[in-house]
């Protein structure tokens, strides 16, 4: 075969050759295109998952608020502060099912070996409150007695929910200092039956109160929750508090 015979025989594999890497150059750098683009659909899907369960996350902790004839319940708990009033006709009397937690827990106290009365300082009708602070503020003044004593309609125990544990002698619980073993027992028992020591030491800018070991309060099967945070009601709720507007 001549020089020129091979030279044309050799022309079209060349040619051919030529193409299919021409090809595979374009086929690659199509791929190498597309693959950004894939990431930054999926990275684009992630974003939008993250973003969905951020807001499930926020819809789980969002506080309910609903009034009810003039009474805030917040999250299924009702509330009752200085910023949160019951209206003077609220008449209830004491809730059965607090009433009914009340007795198993002065009975385990009891079986503990407290000294705890059989009697207690529960409901109060807006009358009676008025009657009570009035006393207070008599002997103490306004500005002293609202540290400790609430103004009639913004007690919680006119809600029924709300007790004043006595010790044995009558006196409120932690008022003498043969209590203090009980006053420990209540603060890390109480919600174990529904209860939460509602006006706590250092939360008074919160609560609007001085401390007041004796003076529980029944929220139900949220007490544990509320305990273990170490928050006052109003923080855990997340409600306004402290002193009257």
């Amino acid at each position: 075969m001549s020089r020129r015979h091979a030279r044309k025989s050799k022309l079209p594999i060349m040619m051919s050759i030529s193409v299919l890497v021409i090809l595979s150059g374009v086929i690659a750098i199509w791929f190498l295109w597309q693959k950004p683009s894939v990431k930054m659909e999926q990275s684009s899907q992630s974003m939008s998952e993250t973003t969905k369960a951020s807001s499930t996350n926020v819809s789980n902790t969002t506080t309910t608020v609903a009034q009810e004839q003039g009474v805030t319940i917040v999250n299924g708990i009702l509330v009752v502060n200085k910023k949160h009033p019951l209206p003077s006709t609220y008449n209830k009397g004491e809730d059965p099912q607090a009433k009914a937690a009340l007795e198993r827990l002065k009975a385990d106290m009891k079986a503990q070996g407290f000294s705890i009365s059989d009697q207690y300082s529960g409901f109060r009708s807006y009358e009676y409150q008025q009657e009570v602070y009035g006393n207070y503020v008599k002997r103490d003044g306004v500005e002293m007695a609202d540290t400790y004593s609430a103004r009639p309609g913004y007690s919680e125990h006119q809600s029924g929910l709300a007790f004043d544990i006595l010790n044995g002698s009558g006196q409120l619980l932690g008022d003498s200092p043969d209590d203090t073993q009980a006053v420990e027992w209540l603060a890390t028992h109480a919600h174990e039956y529904g209860f939460i020591i509602r006006f706590q030491k250092g939360k008074e800018a919160f609560t609007g109160y001085q401390a007041e070991p004796w003076h529980i309060r029944y929220v139900g099967e949220q007490a544990g929750e509320i305990y273990e945070s170490g928050k006052s009601l109003e923080e855990y709720l997340n409600v306004s508090g402290g002193n009257y507007e």
